[in-house]
C-alpha cells in the first residue's frame, strides 16, 4: 500500500477534523470538555482512513476531486459520519445512557 497524501491534503483533511470538532465542543450538553478533541480525533483517523485505505486504488478519474492526493468527497463524508458518531457515544458514556435527562441524586 502507498500513501500519496500531499501536505494541502492533509491540511484540508486536518481542517476538516477541527471543523468537527469545534462542532462538537459548541453542541449544549456536551457530556465532557473533551467532546472536540474526541470528535475531532476521531474524525481525523476516520477520513485518513477513508481516503487512504478504503478508496486507495481507485483512480482520479473514477473519482472526483482528488486534492493533492486526498479524496476529498469520501473523506468529507467520513470525517463527518464519526464526528457525529464519536459525538452520540461520547454523551451517552458521559451521561450514563440518559441523554440530557437529569440524574436522581
Amino acid at each position: 500500500m502507498e500513501f500519496d497524501l500531499g501536505i494541502q491534503g492533509l491540511g484540508i483533511l486536518l481542517a476538516i477534523a477541527i471543523g468537527v470538532g469545534l462542532v462538537a465542543q459548541f453542541l449544549p450538553g456536551a457530556g465532557t470538555p473533551w467532546a472536540g478533541v474526541i470528535a475531532g480525533v476521531a474524525a481525523f483517523v476516520v477520513g485518513l482512513f477513508v481516503s487512504e485505505v478504503m478508496f486507495a486504488g481507485v483512480t482520479e478519474a473514477e473519482l472526483q476531486p482528488v486534492i493533492d492526493g486526498l479524496a476529498f468527497d469520501e473523506a468529507l463524508l467520513g470525517s463527518v459520519v464519526a464526528g457525529l458518531v464519536a459525538i452520540l457515544v461520547t454523551r451517552y458514556v458521559t451521561h450514563g445512557g440518559s441523554f440530557g435527562r437529569p440524574h436522581s441524586v
